[in-house]
């Protein structure tokens, strides 16, 4: 099978090259991404240990030193053999035909290149975000009105939470960053589990994507799916912003966006074929998880198609505890916690879905259900 560079341009490289081309392209990716780590981290840490100093001058109390993250060898060999898994799956479904190649290389070089800067310019508000412990902290000019308050929150430390246009131009490098650049391989599982499951009869399907964020899981389905009618909804008008920046790159894709808040859809009952959310979950409290997982079962069609992806957890990878928790230590995620101790199968079939299916690709995992 040929190896297509992009949706224009196919080239006849045998598939042995091409695979070899795409696990250099992923490996140079998470070396780049741990490399960013270890420096980001000694830079941060250097900083904190200044402000320390300079509030133990001024306080006359030294402040306990921060905790430091440390997970075993034994944890980093399970993750490393859990990342070839991912490059492997993810080579042999484009092999398969359930998206072209060309997604295995879609990257928005230009952008990252543009941003990169910026991640080393905010990393010292975040530093000192962090040393304060200010973790509702927005800019005078940011509005805050009409969100629910957990919503109000600096996620991963970032400056403005959700809520500026600096943080949907920076987020989806900083989400490469952090997965050592295996972001959008963990989004590419949703696409086989959702061609799976669709009614084959299905020429254009309706989906939503739930928390779209800035649009790159709409992006992956749209290379997938071409025919599909997709939507997204997020309760971020920055984020959506910038989806509708990326999607309108395609020709002819006309992005059908809009915001709102995810537990009260402004969508009729039975509206599309199939909803998803990708990363959404472990950022809401548990009652908001039930309310949202409540309103996907119902804007669904009977025998229509919910997928959840997000972080592992304990109850399927007991094995990554030790990755969880230094995930709660390096970062501002105040549910993740409850998150991981939740069992979504059960809200899922208390919203009236039966679960089909329940898979883990490295840090990932991915939840199928069917509405009854």
């Amino acid at each position: 099978m040929s190896l297509q560079l992009s949706p224009e341009l196919s080239l006849p490289i045998p598939s042995p090259v091409g695979e070899a081309a795409y696990r250099a392209f992923q490996w140079g990716k998470n070396v780049f991404g741990f490399a960013h780590k270890a420096l980001s981290t000694q830079a941060s840490d250097l900083m904190l240990s200044v402000l320390r100093d300079l509030q133990s001058f001024s306080s006359g109390r030294t402040p306990p030193p921060r905790a430091k993250v440390r997970v075993s060898a034994d944890t980093l060999q399970v993750l490393r053999a859990r990342y070839e898994q991912l490059l492997q799956v993810d080579w042999q479904d484009a092999e398969a035909g359930y998206y072209p190649h060309a997604l295995l290389f879609d990257n928005p070089w230009l952008d990252f290149a543009r941003y990169y800067p910026q991640v080393w310019l905010d990393l010292p508000q975040i530093t000192r975000r962090v040393h304060s412990k200010r973790y509702q902290e927005f800019s005078q000019d940011i509005s805050t009105e009409g969100y629910p308050k957990y919503y109000l929150q600096n996620f991963h430390y970032q400056t403005n939470g959700y809520l500026s246009d600096s943080s949907a131009e920076l987020y989806d490098l900083q989400v490469e960053l952090l997965f050592g650049g295996t972001a959008d391989a963990m989004r590419r599982r949703v696409i086989r589990l959702l061609k799976d499951a669709l009614d084959p009869t299905l020429v254009g399907p309706h989906i939503l994507d739930v928390a779209c964020g800035t649009g790159r899981m709409l992006r992956l389905l749209r290379g997938s799916l071409p025919k599909a009618a997709l939507y997204g909804l997020d309760l971020s008008p920055a984020y959506l912003r910038k989806a509708n920046r990326l999607l309108q790159e395609l020709p002819g894709e006309l992005p059908q966006l809009i915001r709102a808040n995810a537990e009260a859809m402004p969508y009729a009952d039975a509206t599309f074929d199939a909803v998803i959310s990708v990363f959404l979950f472990h950022e809401l409290p548990g009652p908001a998880r039930q309310n949202v997982i409540h309103e996907m079962s119902r804007v669904v069609k009977p025998g229509g198609v919910v997928i959840i992806c997000d972080s592992v957890q304990l109850l399927d990878s007991p094995e990554l505890q030790e990755t969880m928790e230094a995930f709660m230590q390096t970062f501002h995620e105040p549910y993740y916690r409850d998150y991981i101790h939740d069992d979504l199968g059960v809200r899922l079939q208390q919203a009236g879905c039966e679960v089909l299916r329940r898979e883990t690709h490295y840090v990932s995992a991915y939840t199928l259900a069917r509405k009854g």
